[in-house]
């Protein structure tokens, strides 16, 4: 019985261009106690493995957090077998706003603490004791509140390349570290401010509303599906577009556009621009913007010092590696000194 993936992301890639079907990209999350995450993790690799589902889904006792992709046409049959699992029946699937067949390249379900690190005693509060969800039609009316404070749950590299107008855009390495930042900036307005937050799908928001009613804070509202459900209601209703630029992606297609403006630039030269890359120094990968000018000029790498090393031969450059430890907080390294233009 095959509970792991042994393919490559070559012959995984090899694949999806034989078979010659549109993928669909989608996420979810649910929280639910889960009394066995490992006995659940082997029952949906076997059965998504079957259905070549591919992606990176977290599951732990509190519940499940999945981005994957599926053959297009076996999308009825991946959501009828959601439906027989109880908790997951009419679950809401945020489908990507732009597709690419091979944003997952494998199958990954990993058990993990918790589906978000958030470095909460959940022990302390209720976590089902959430936020009003808000519709994109709702969200654009209560954003214009003055009596709103309007706050991004995601990490730095995410709103730094789209976010929603005059929202609160803490400069945090990970959601752990936007809390306290939170807390303080909103102190004093426990009953006389709406709290509305967002995130990309919702996951986090779900979490950090329960935190914050329990810190006391009467009105706290979240974004219902993220950024991904807001963007298909805005296009699905006519409805106006608040987002301005792109909304970052965790997987191989990095963002998906929202609007036409670009509010960020290129960390190498300044010029408008908000393509994220992973640097082509894989002792490096770090994750940075960079325009295509710059791509050719510094052939993909963040710094003079990557491109020296991967003009050597591949031999040496693993030479290099063997021994180190490379960090797989590859985006907190986006704050890298050597680049002159990240904000």
């Amino acid at each position: 019985m095959q509970l792991y993936n042994k393919l490559s992301a070559e012959e995984r890639a090899a694949l999806i261009d034989e078979a010659g079907e549109d993928r669909l990209t989608i996420s979810f999350y649910q929280y639910h106690q889960i009394k066995n995450p490992s006995l659940f993790r082997d029952y949906l690799f076997i059965h998504w493995d079957a259905l070549e589902v591919l992606g990176r889904i977290y599951v732990a006792n509190e519940g499940i957090n999945a981005q994957l992709s599926i053959p297009a046409p076996r999308f009825n049959e991946f959501k009828a077998h959601l439906d027989n699992i109880s908790f997951l029946n009419g679950i809401r699937l945020n489908v990507a706003v732009e597709q690419d067949n091979k944003s997952f390249l494998k199958l990954k379900i990993k058990v993990r603490k918790k589906i978000v690190a958030d470095g909460l005693n959940d022990d302390t509060f209720d976590v089902t004791d959430k936020g009003v969800h808000l519709k994109a039609a709702e969200f654009n009316q209560i954003i214009e509140d003055e009596n709103t404070i309007l706050i991004d749950m995601r990490n730095h590299y995410e709103s730094e390349i789209g976010h929603f107008k005059n929202a609160q855009t803490p400069d945090v390495d990970t959601f752990r570290d936007s809390l306290p930042i939170i807390s303080e900036s909103i102190a004093g307005h426990e009953e006389d401010k709406n709290i509305v937050m967002y995130c990309t799908g919702g996951i986090r928001c779900e979490k950090a509303s329960a935190y914050f009613k329990h810190q006391g804070f009467k009105n706290v509202f979240q974004l219902e599906g993220g950024i991904i459900n807001y963007a298909r209601q805005v296009e699905d209703e006519g409805l106006e577009n608040k987002f301005r630029g792109k909304n970052f992606v965790f997987d191989h297609r990095k963002s998906e556009r929202i609007s036409d403006e670009i509010i960020s630039n290129c960390h190498q030269c300044g010029e408008p621009c908000d393509t994220h890359i992973n640097c082509d120094n894989e002792a490096c990968h770090l994750l940075f913007i960079q325009c295509p000018s710059c791509a050719e000029k510094m052939q993909n790498c963040c710094s003079a010092e990557c491109v020296e090393i991967i003009s050597l031969p591949k031999e040496e450059q693993k030479k290099r590696r063997r021994g180190k430890v490379v960090s797989n907080k590859i985006f907190k390294k986006g704050r890298s000194e050597l680049l002159p233009f990240k904000k």
